[in-house]
């Protein structure tokens, strides 16, 4: 790699080493410009896997190839936006095994484009204004139009599994443009990345956490722990115990909440008024645990379990009921899953 290229790749070290809340910009406009278009998106691609992540991008056959990517660091986060006609991104073992990066990060699309991808058996597309959460550490496939713009925020798995346990529940799943706390990350990002770098351990450390807790918010991760926090007293323990009861029992197919109400010494009413002001009811909890579980059993490469001991094993005492409620939940058949 030449001198040029070597200065280039100095600039563009921003998800590793960028200094507090300074915003930092990697183009193609600083490439070379006697390079050829395949030798441009070429040195950009090497620039890339050195400096950021390791990722194989697909460009546009059909508009001149451009990218830019523009990063702040907030403390231990990334603030970030990449535009350009990147057409497609894949991320396979091999890259993970080249920089062993485990991050989160959650995309934001902001064209009038549609991204779509898949990752650990999900498949997503978002539009205008939407986003999803996917992670470094498994592999991830992305595609879009000739041109697209997208946001995202960059936060270490050490973060965000500590904030949310349960996080990885809530990977490639859409967040509609609508969700209320979406837009309130997004307005308070733009402020941080155009206000002045902030220097103050106290703020940045308020900033990141902020964030974290709006991330938590809209992935809906933190949607237990609000449950909890909106109850009081004897009412938010019972409704832990109840929450631990139908986790420990949901794969019993006669789990009910009249079972769980008797073991818990509490009527059936209370149990149900507990869950209801939660927003979900004790069927449709028992429902997506047992298809959380599935799902992942499915996933697991090395497994020849056949799909119906499967759902079985998950609580399913109906093996077609089990079939419409995963292609339901994940938009495929549980056989595409493996």
């Amino acid at each position: 790699m030449g001198s040029i290229a070597l200065n280039i790749l100095e600039r563009a070290n921003i998800y590793r080493v960028a200094p507090l809340s300074q915003k930092t910009i990697f183009s193609s406009a600083q490439l070379p410009s006697h390079l050829s278009e395949r030798e441009r998106f070429a040195l950009w691609q090497d620039i890339h896997v050195a400096q950021i992540w390791s990722v194989e991008y697909g460009i546009s056959e059909n508009l001149p190839f451009e990218a830019a990517i523009e990063a702040t660091a907030v403390g231990p986060l990334v603030l970030g936006q990449m535009s350009g006609t990147i057409k497609d991104a894949t991320r396979r073992a091999s890259n993970i095994a080249d920089d062993d990066i485990d991050g989160y990060l959650l995309l934001i699309n902001k064209a009038d484009t549609v991204l779509s991808g898949a990752q650990l058996g999900r498949e997503y597309g978002i539009g205008q204004g939407e986003a999803v959460l996917v992670t470094a550490s498994e592999a991830l496939k992305m595609g879009g139009a000739d041109s697209n713009v997208w946001a995202n925020i960059v936060v270490p798995r050490a973060i965000l599994t500590q904030a949310f346990p349960q996080i990885d529940d809530r990977l490639a799943l859409k967040i509609g443009a609508e969700n209320e706390a979406l837009d309130l990350l997004k307005r308070y990002c733009l402020l941080l990345e155009a206000g002045r770098p902030l220097a103050s351990p106290d703020l940045i450390a308020h900033a990141t956490e902020t964030i974290v807790d709006l991330i938590g918010l809209v992935t809906g991760a933190k949607g237990q722990a609000a449950e909890l926090a909106g109850l009081r007293g004897l009412r938010a323990a019972r409704l832990q115990a109840v929450l631990a009861k139908i986790a420990d029992d949901f794969v019993n197919p006669g789990i009910s909440a009249q079972g769980v109400a008797q073991e818990l010494g509490l009527s059936v009413r209370y149990v149900h008024d507990l869950l209801q002001e939660t927003g979900t009811s004790f069927t449709e909890r028992v429902l997506e645990l047992r298809l959380q579980r599935a799902r992942k059993v499915l996933s697991q490469r090395h497994d020849d379990t056949r799909v119906s001991d499967i759902a079985m094993m998950s609580g399913f005492s109906d093996v077609s009921y089990f079939n419409r409620c995963f292609r339901r939940r994940f938009g495929h058949t549980p056989t595409r899953a493996r």
